[in-house]
C-alpha cells in the first residue's frame, strides 16, 4: 500500500487550474511542518513562526469569495487542504480550519456591507482571524450603550486566539436573554488574550482565554443583534464547524496509519513465531492492518460526501430554507461523517502500537501525538449526541435540530 493510495483524494468535481496550487501549496508546507511538529508538540506554546508560514502560504485567502479579492475555493476543497495539513500537525491545521470558520460566519451573518468591508480588509491586510464564539459559555455578556454594547467578560476554548488580528465573538445579553455575536479587531483596547490553554493534547492551537474589559462594540461591527433569530442560512456554521473537526480527526488518522505503515516497512522486526523475515509479510500484521484500513477508508468516503452536500447548500445563501436543510439532510451526513471520523482517529492512532512495537514508542518518534491530538479534540462535543441523532434517523426519519453542535 502507498503512501500515494492512501492520501489520494475520491472523484469529485474537477479542481479548476489555479486552484489546484492550493493541494500542491498545502502538501509542501505540510511536509515543512512536519519536520518540527514533533518537537513543537512537545514544546506547546505558540506557533508563532509556523502561523506566518500559513499567512505567507497564500491559503488564508482560501474560502474568500472572488468578488472580495479571495480564491472562491469550494468547501470540499477547503476540507482536503485541511486534512492534509492535519496529517502533518493537527494543531496548525486546527488554527487554519478555525479562521475559515470565522469567515464562514461572516458570509453567513454578516450585511452586504459588512461581507464587503471584512473579507476586503482580510485579503488587502492578510488578516488571521481567531475565534471566541463559543455558544455554552456565557460569561461574557454584552451591555447596551448609545453606540452599540459594551462587552465585559471572558471566552475560553478560544481557538487560534492567540496571535491573531481579529475575532469572531458571542455575547449573552441579559435583557433578551439571547446571544449576539459580532466582529472585532483583537488588539482592541479591553481585549487580553491569554496564552494558558495547558490541555494534553492539540498544544499549539491557541485556544485559552480572552477576557473583556468595557470593550466597546459599535452597531456595524454586530453580525446577528440580540433576539434577531438566527436564519437558516445562519445554521449553516454548525455544520462547517462540525466538519472541519471530522476532517482534523480524519487527517490525524490518515497521518497515524502513515506513520505506523512507515515504521512497520522500514524499521519493525518480524515477531520470532511469525515464520516470516519481513514485518510486513506477518499475516496477523496484515490482518491488523486491514481491520484498520476498514475504519479509514469509509471515514474518508462520508466525509468527502458530507462536503459535497454542505457545499451545495452553502451556494445557495439566503435562497436555502429550513426544509431544504432537513431534506438535503446536511447534518445527517456531517453526523456520519463526524462519527466514523471520531472512530477512526482514536482506533488508529492507539492500536498502531501494537503494530509497530515497544520501540516506537521513543520520544524521538512522537507517536503518541496523534492520540493525544485527537483524544482531546473529539472531545469538543459529546459523539453520544451525534448517535443519537443519527439513531433518531434511522428509526423515524428525523434530521437533527439545528443547534450550535448540530
Amino acid at each position: 500500500m502507498s503512501s500515494a493510495l492512501l492520501h489520494a483524494p475520491l472523484p469529485q468535481s474537477p479542481v479548476p487550474e489555479p486552484l489546484q496550487d492550493a493541494i500542491r501549496i498545502a502538501t509542501k508546507l505540510a511536509a515543512r511542518l512536519a519536520e518540527t511538529a514533533n518537537a513543537r508538540d512537545q514544546a506547546g506554546g505558540h506557533a508563532a513562526q509556523e502561523r506566518e508560514w500559513l499567512r505567507d502560504s497564500g491559503l488564508l485567502t482560501l474560502s474568500i469569495p472572488v468578488e472580495f479579492g479571495g480564491q472562491g475555493a469550494s468547501w470540499p476543497l477547503v476540507y482536503q487542504v485541511i486534512r492534509i495539513l492535519a496529517r502533518a500537525d493537527s494543531a496548525l491545521a486546527h488554527v487554519f480550519g478555525f479562521h475559515h470558520l470565522q469567515l464562514a460566519g461572516l458570509q453567513l451573518y454578516g450585511s452586504a456591507q459588512q461581507q464587503r468591508r471584512l473579507l476586503t480588509l482580510t485579503v488587502d491586510e492578510r488578516l488571521f482571524w481567531g475565534n471566541a464564539l463559543n455558544p455554552l459559555d456565557k460569561r461574557l455578556t454584552a451591555s447596551d450603550s448609545d453606540d452599540g454594547f459594551i462587552l465585559d467578560g471572558i471566552k475560553s476554548f478560544s481557538s487560534g486566539s492567540v496571535g491573531s488580528d481579529w475575532l469572531t465573538v458571542s455575547a449573552w445579553h441579559a435583557p433578551t436573554q439571547t446571544a449576539l455575536i459580532a466582529a472585532l479587531p483583537t488588539r482592541q483596547d479591553g481585549v487580553s488574550v491569554q496564552a494558558d490553554w495547558d490541555a494534553f493534547g492539540q498544544r499549539q492551537t491557541d485556544s485559552g482565554n480572552v477576557h473583556f474589559q468595557a470593550v466597546a462594540l459599535p452597531h456595524e461591527l454586530v453580525l446577528q443583534a440580540p433576539a434577531q433569530a438566527a436564519t437558516p442560512q445562519a445554521t449553516v456554521r454548525s455544520q462547517i464547524a462540525q466538519l472541519i473537526m471530522a476532517n482534523l480527526y480524519l487527517g490525524i488518522a490518515e497521518g497515524a496509519f502513515e506513520a505506523a505503515r512507515r515504521y512497520t516497512g522500514e524499521q519493525a522486526k518480524a515477531w520470532f513465531a511469525s515464520g516470516v523475515a519481513k514485518a510486513t509479510d506477518d499475516p496477523l500484521i496484515q490482518h491488523r492492518y486491514g481491520q484498520l484500513w476498514l475504519l479509514l477508508r469509509p471515514a474518508q468516503v462520508l466525509a468527502d460526501a458530507a462536503a459535497q452536500e454542505l457545499e451545495k447548500v452553502f451556494r445557495k445563501g439566503a435562497l436555502v430554507t429550513a426544509r431544504e436543510r432537513g431534506l438535503l439532510a446536511v447534518a445527517v451526513a456531517v453526523a456520519e461523517a463526524k462519527c466514523l471520523a471520531h472512530q477512526a482517529g482514536l482506533e488508529i492512532s492507539s492500536q498502531m502500537f501494537e503494530l509497530t512495537g515497544a520501540r516506537s514508542t521513543s520520544a524521538q518518534y512522537g507517536f503518541d501525538r496523534y492520540w493525544r491530538n485527537v483524544r482531546v479534540h473529539t472531545l469538543h462535543d459529546p459523539i453520544d449526541y451525534k448517535l443519537r441523532d443519527l439513531g433518531r434517523f434511522a428509526l423515524t426519519g428525523t434530521v437533527p435540530e439545528p443547534t450550535a453542535y448540530s
